[in-house]
């Protein structure tokens, strides 16, 4: 859900400008732009009160269930967490001034 496009689409409903939104809500005209266009979060509970003041509310949506992961699919996540830390700590703190490996351009020949 585009929390921005949501306000729009309820304000649009309700047949209300940005100004005449924020009135009812009790907010700046500036801020329902800001949301409306993605610049600005509103918290939850400006969100609900913004859709009140348009008139409408959130309603639940039929979903998939939420799906947890078998024993199999947590022991093979867990090892690639496993490799990935083995790995980032094997990485230098500090990064040395110039890197012991070759140039990618002494590896690679163009037109290949």
């Amino acid at each position: 859900m585009d929390i921005g496009q949501e306000i729009t689409a309820a304000r649009q409903r309700a047949g209300l400008t940005q100004a005449e939104l924020a009135q009812r809500a009790g907010t700046a005209q500036s801020a329902i732009s800001a949301y409306e266009s993605g610049r600005k979060q509103p918290s939850a509970e400006v969100f609900l009160r913004l859709l009140a003041a348009a008139g409408t509310r959130l309603a639940p949506v039929e979903s998939e269930p939420v799906r947890a992961p078998s024993r199999a699919e947590r022991a093979r996540r867990g090892r690639i967490l496993e490799q990935v830390i083995e790995l980032a700590e094997a990485l230098p703190a500090r990064h040395a001034p110039v890197l012991p490996y070759p140039s990618l351009r002494t590896l690679v020949t163009p037109g290949t």
